[in-house]
């Protein structure tokens, strides 16, 4: 089964403001972030399954975000939910065991605090290796937004946090691809293809390699949805020619084994 490990859905009353005022500078959204949306066009395609990231900017919308999330069916999703660094410790894992969420999503450029942040710190010590966590790594807005994460600073958590289940997007560094080869090499870190507005614009030879020095057992597919389109990006990852081995634990294998997915 092919798994998509990075998609943005959001209630269908919000969604189309929502996904305005998240979306990074030159990049146009391929679909209208409903739950609906997605999973007709996944009875429709190749990804059976698909991790619903929720993400709130502000520390009131938390609970109300968490709640959504975990109402999508599980059949098709895997809800991962949102923290907040405004929140103690305990009230952001009360909101996750409220609702049911075994994983969080830390996006540094839409909630505003950085991957060196101490509550942030603070949290990936309560998680262990029971909550697992994806987060957005490196650019894609302005300059002050840009520093709040890049491979250095998840060099510094993977080591500091040996125990953490971290996923992290963008191949550890969006627009920073040479940084995070650099960077994270030998890390035991999983990371993630999605490269809106898709992966097919970096050079293949550059994400084959990429791949491989990392090692295909420690990468997952993502499309970023509803930025990219999953169909296309799937065919991205195909043309790389990782053999059918690889290609099958990238697709799926790889995320089911990291996060304990009960999907067939």
């Amino acid at each position: 089964m092919i798994i998509d490990a990075h998609t943005h859905i959001w209630p269908d009353r919000i969604a189309e403001k929502a996904l305005t005022a998240n979306r990074l500078p030159g990049l146009t959204a391929v679909g209208d972030g409903k739950a609906g949306t997605l999973a007709a066009q996944m009875a429709g395609g190749e990804v059976g399954h698909s991790v619903a990231l929720g993400v709130a900017g502000q520390a009131r919308h938390v609970d109300a975000t968490n709640e959504f999330i975990a109402s999508l069916d599980r059949e098709s999703f895997t809800p991962f939910g949102t923290v907040h660094v405004d929140l103690s410790v305990e009230e952001n894992l009360a909101s996750l065991r409220r609702h049911g969420i075994h994983g969080v999503k830390v996006h540094p450029l839409f909630q505003g605090y950085g991957l060196r942040h101490p509550r942030l710190w603070e949290l990936f010590e309560a998680f262990g290796s029971d909550i697992p966590v994806i987060t957005h790594v490196g650019a894609g807005g302005g300059g002050e937004v840009n520093a709040l994460s890049n491979p250095k600073m998840l060099r510094e958590i993977v080591t500091t946090f040996p125990d953490l289940r971290l996923v992290a997007c963008h191949f550890g560094g969006y627009h920073m691809l040479a940084e995070a080869e650099e960077e994270l090499r030998g890390l035991p870190i999983v990371l993630e293809t999605s490269w809106p507005p898709s992966v097919a614009n970096v050079d293949p030879d550059t994400v084959r390699r990429f791949i491989t020095r990392h090692g295909t057992e420690r990468v997952v597919f993502g499309s970023d949805w509803p930025m990219t389109d999953p169909a296309a990006e799937i065919a991205a990852i195909r043309r790389l020619g990782l053999g059918d081995e690889a290609e099958e634990a990238v697709l799926g294998g790889n995320l089911a084994r990291v996060f304990g997915l009960d999907v067939g």
